[in-house]
């Protein structure tokens, strides 16, 4: 169990997916959890600013290491906060990757971030590879537009996983970091899902037809970086994460989050049930 010697638990990404989950569970446990963001955290928190590093850091004992998001390149800035994390008296460092992120093109540097925090003796770690997040289809990342969702698969599955499942992973290596030391985990839903199942389960819970539309991997990169949704280099990213499922090299379920929780992933029925109103609202001509 974790030591009387706890302090505090930097969350950075505080007020995001995950991260106010993990904050919010934490404050359950009875422990400190400080919310890190840009804006609307607890303290200020900017990859591109370090003096915000120190005072973030400032008393925690562990950290959830989130990457500055629509990047790339970070594995430096990565290198120069887990410099200062150790200064500090950090001791263990939960860190959000993505699934297969050992598979990841180079230009990408979510692997290389792995391999800095295990490479450091002096800080414990747990890495977390989740699958896609069901979330992705509740809001801005896939919108719901003319009741169709928009995203090239290829025909092949991912088993989607809940934030809700991802933080709760988390959050048990944050308040026990020594059960978890150097452990990787990959957490999943419980089925492997195409695009045709996924629009069948969203349409019964919303109680109309939903539609998708498998469009051209390039196609739909191109008109993301053109319409400003992501800058021009992150198309990388996107290629990688689509052509993987595409490839039929999609996430497969797993045991890990009940493995680590003690309660099943969640399915995407369930979440789909959840969030059958933001579809309602969101669905446009």
């Amino acid at each position: 169990m974790m030591s009387s010697s706890r302090k505090t638990t930097l969350v950075l990404g505080g007020t995001g997916r995950s991260g106010a989950l993990i904050a919010q569970t934490l404050a359950r446990h009875g422990l400190d959890a400080r919310r890190a963001a840009r804006h609307g955290g607890d303290v200020v928190f900017d990859w591109d600013n370090q003096s915000t590093y120190g005072p973030a850091l400032e008393g925690a004992d562990c950290v959830y290491l989130v990457t500055p998001v629509m990047r790339t390149r970070f594995a430096g800035q990565v290198a120069t906060f887990l410099d200062l994390a150790e200064q500090r008296g950090v001791r263990h460092v939960t860190y959000l990757s993505a699934y297969g992120s050992d598979r990841a093109p180079p230009e990408i540097d979510i692997y290389a971030a792995e391999r800095e925090l295990a490479g450091r003796t002096a800080l414990g770690h747990s890495i977390l590879r989740p699958a896609w997040v069901m979330q992705n289809f509740a809001d801005q990342h896939l919108p719901l537009i003319g009741d169709t969702f928009t995203v090239p698969t290829g025909g092949g599955a991912e088993a989607y996983v809940d934030a809700a499942d991802i933080a709760a992973v988390a959050v048990e290596t944050l308040v026990d970091p020594d059960a978890h030391a150097g452990a990787h985990y990959a957490p999943t839903g419980p089925h492997a899902l195409t695009m045709d199942q996924v629009v069948d389960i969203v349409s019964r819970a919303v109680g109309r037809p939903i539609a998708s539309n498998d469009v051209d991997p390039e196609h739909w990169i191109g008109s993301a970086v053109e319409a400003g949704f992501v800058p021009a280099d992150y198309a990388v990213m996107l290629r990688w994460l689509t052509s993987s499922i595409i490839s039929g090299n999609g996430a497969r379920p797993n045991t890990d989050v009940e493995r680590v929780t003690g309660r099943p992933a969640t399915s995407f029925e369930v979440f789909a049930r959840r969030h059958a109103a933001a579809w309602a609202l969101r669905s446009v001509a």
